[in-house]
């Protein structure tokens, strides 16, 4: 089972919190695998990432791009097949109220949704539910004044 996260966006928004949390991902050997609900959305979060400040460095391709293999982090608005992402990412990135099918070929999900959007937080409730039967370990993570803040 997948360690899933859900990520309640109060203070950022996602443009600036998503890089910062890639890096991470990146830092640590990682390889992601982000998914949004539109194309429209994909181009604008493929461009986001080549010049976003904080990290200067996001590598990532999309499937216009393609060479998935060779991409540190996948943007797609595609589920993962039952081998798992493109890529061979570990991590994946639920964006836009997205789900996925084959969270078990993750080790970790951040299902990242904004706070200032009532249908988008009762959607990520719903999401939780449904993670939370499926067996999955849950965790909730809050934006505060000093980052993120993990809440019981």
């Amino acid at each position: 089972m997948a360690e899933y996260g859900f990520y309640h966006l109060t203070r950022t928004p996602l443009e600036q919190a998503l890089p910062k949390l890639l890096g991470r991902v990146l830092a640590g050997g990682g390889r992601a695998m982000v998914r949004v609900a539109e194309p429209a959305r994909l181009e604008a979060l493929d461009a986001a990432l080549w010049t976003c400040p904080d990290p200067d460095w996001l590598p990532h391709g999309t499937p216009r791009s393609g060479h998935a293999a060779l991409q540190p982090i996948w943007l797609t608005t595609e589920d993962a097949g039952p081998e798992g992402a493109p890529n061979g990412a570990r991590f994946l990135f639920l964006l836009e109220n997205t789900q996925s099918a084959q969270l078990a070929a993750f080790d970790r999900v951040l299902d990242l949704f904004d706070g200032g959007d009532a249908e988008a937080v009762a959607k990520a409730r719903e999401r939780w539910r449904q993670a939370k039967a499926a067996g999955h370990a849950l965790t909730y993570w809050q934006q505060g004044a000093r980052g993120w803040e993990k809440k019981a």
